[in-house]
């Protein structure tokens, strides 16, 4: 097994195709998940790998799925599940990418709220690489549109938040499947019981690949905390968006229906705002995406459906309108800034009875933010963390 990482995407190994593409893509060098994962897969191993969230994992999993392709087989080769609509649209492009120079590769995307019928058709083009969401994939197993007795690498992305929104069952059902000489790799944020239970009962002695956050792969976000009340929470995100700083927004709220009113009482007020939560249909959703990515509108609100899946090197700001629920959410959030090796910016709007929360946060982060008060005449000024807690 290789211990020497490259340093550079000359050294490993490629074929022509695979470097033509990836310099078109703008890669210089391999990111440091790519640099131990491409090698330890080429040579066949199972892989559990725990890397933060945009550090180049799509490319790390699907270099090597492309490499070992056959072209002359027809049948599905390889199978990568996501845990949402969003990220498996993604993941998609980014293999679509890296496949441009060779256009034998056939890549079906297959996930809920999609047309059955689009994805039947997807499927009698034969493709020997499908990326879906769980749900999906088991119901097209049912109906016997797709077969999986002929896949030798799976992988699972996310495989923390898959496990924890409920898929274990259907993961397994999916597992059991394929073919047990198949290679499994997994691909993880963080590690739970559900993740490391998965890797004992269906992988075969993984090679484990841990890339720390580091100053190179951490995102470079600095982090504002302003206190607020209910009565002027959104007069104060109105100054935020007023500043005339950041061209390209992201506000996260906890509900639909706040996600829904604020989007439209922004657009009112003459802002060009769209939403993004669970009740808008699929089609739909697309092509908010597409028009937040394409910059047709400069401020997209959402819930934390939308906090991961959305691949968009420059969101300049993200903004907590509500404080989230759950840890890993805030990290998701403001982990949608600061891509591409950019600087971002988050802002929270904390009110009195969410200190204790933020708290909470703070510890899980292992960070600290820069607090942030409006003064007597309206303007935001810096305050001292004490001083913060014991006015808010």
């Amino acid at each position: 097994m290789s211990e020497n990482f490259a340093s550079s995407f000359d050294q490993l190994d490629l074929s022509k195709e695979i470097m033509q593409a990836i310099q078109k893509m703008g890669f210089q060098n391999p990111s440091p998940v790519q640099a131990k994962t491409i090698p330890v897969m080429m040579e066949g191993h199972d892989v559990i790998a725990i890397a933060p969230t945009g550090t180049g994992k799509t490319c790390a999993f699907g270099i090597p799925m492309l490499e070992y392709i056959s072209l002359t087989d027809n049948r599905i080769q390889e199978l990568v599940l996501a845990p949402t609509r969003e990220l498996a649209v993604q993941i998609g492009e980014e293999l679509q990418k890296l496949a441009a120079f060779i256009p034998q590769v056939r890549i079906a995307v297959l996930y809920g709220g999609q047309p059955i019928s689009r994805q039947l058709n997807q499927l009698k083009r034969k493709p020997q690489i499908i990326v879906a969401t769980p749900g999906r994939m088991l119901d097209h197993m049912q109906r016997g549109t797709a077969r999986l007795d002929h896949v030798h690498t799976l992988v699972i992305d996310e495989a923390d938040e898959m496990l924890k929104m409920g898929f274990v069952k259907d993961v397994c059902r999916i597992i059991e499947a394929i073919p047990t000489t198949r290679q499994f790799v997994m691909f993880s944020a963080t590690t739970n019981q559900d993740v490391l239970t998965i890797s004992w009962k269906y992988q075969h002695d993984p090679v484990e690949i841990t890339i720390p956050a580091t100053k190179e792969n951490k995102p470079q976000i600095t982090q504002y905390v302003i206190p607020t009340s209910r009565e002027v929470k959104y007069d104060h995100l109105l100054y935020l968006l007023d500043s005339d700083v950041y061209s390209r927004i992201m506000i996260f709220t906890n509900t639909k229906d706040m996600c829904r009113r604020l989007s439209e009482r922004l657009n009112k007020a003459g802002y060009e705002t769209d939403a993004l939560h669970g009740d808008i249909p699929q089609s739909k959703r697309n092509q908010v995406m597409t028009g937040f990515k394409r910059g047709k509108f400069p401020i997209l609100v959402c819930t934390d459906v939308a906090a991961r899946g959305i691949d968009v090197d420059d969101v300049e700001a993200v903004i907590n309108f509500d404080l989230p629920t759950e840890n890993e959410y805030y990290l998701h959030r403001i982990g949608r800034t600061g891509r591409a090796r950019k600087h971002g910016v988050a802002f929270t709007l904390l009110c009195f009875t969410e200190s204790v929360r933020l708290d909470e946060i703070l510890k899980y982060m292992e960070s600290q933010p820069t607090y942030l008060k409006f003064d007597d005449m309206g303007v935001l000024r810096n305050e001292e963390k004490e001083a913060f807690f014991d006015n808010i």
